[in-house]
């Protein structure tokens, strides 16, 4: 787990920025997916599947295609905060919707292409492998089942760490307050005894 992820869990406790919600915090590069209830206390952590195609924004459109129809370099996760839930899809019944707006969703990993062997690349300890889905965010399907389903049952906060953007870019106010942070603690040390 990175520092990153474990101050990031830290903000969003203090600031109370979950809004009383439970909350995740995905780290694409790790390939790791935090869970924490409405009261900051860790749930689960489990490694997830992202998006095949790096990157930290959807394609405009994306969401209107099938999943065959998406090109290769649009198959991105995006990266931010988003307030989600669970609600009704196309085809795939009831979903927990992490971003509606681009159509990426969570969901248990599914043996469907067997090419694509995506149980595999879940147990797999590199997260280099981890990137292979249209930009759906997968886990394990008892991880699903035992904390996802039950945590976010009516809804939740979802922070996913950028590939390419910055921090703060994407989460200027956790940003801000790292950087105040790291300022102070630096000024604490520069600092000689009376």
């Amino acid at each position: 787990m990175s520092d990153t992820v474990i101050e990031l869990a830290g903000w969003v406790v203090a600031t109370k920025d979950n809004q009383g919600y439970p909350f995740a915090i995905m780290d694409k590069d790790a390939a790791q997916i935090l869970v924490f209830g409405s009261d900051g206390r860790l749930r689960g952590a489990t490694p997830g599947l992202f998006g095949s195609a790096v990157g930290d924004h959807s394609a405009p459109g994306v969401a209107g295609l099938a999943l065959r129809e998406i090109p290769g370099r649009d198959r991105t996760t995006p990266a931010g905060r988003f307030v989600g839930g669970y609600g009704p899809s196309t085809d795939a019944g009831r979903v927990l919707w992490v971003d509606y707006d681009s159509a990426v969703s969570m969901h248990p990993t599914a043996t469907g292409v067997p090419a694509e062997r995506r149980v595999e690349r879940l147990a797999s300890p590199e997260p280099d492998d981890n990137r292979v889905t249209h930009g759906c965010i997968n886990v394990p399907p008892e991880f699903y089942e035992q904390v996802i389903r039950q945590t976010f049952e009516r809804g939740g906060v979802f922070y996913i760490l950028p590939d390419t953007d910055s921090l703060a870019e994407t989460f200027p106010e956790f940003a801000q307050s790292r950087a105040t942070a790291q300022h102070h603690e630096g000024g604490k040390a520069e600092r000689s005894p009376k």
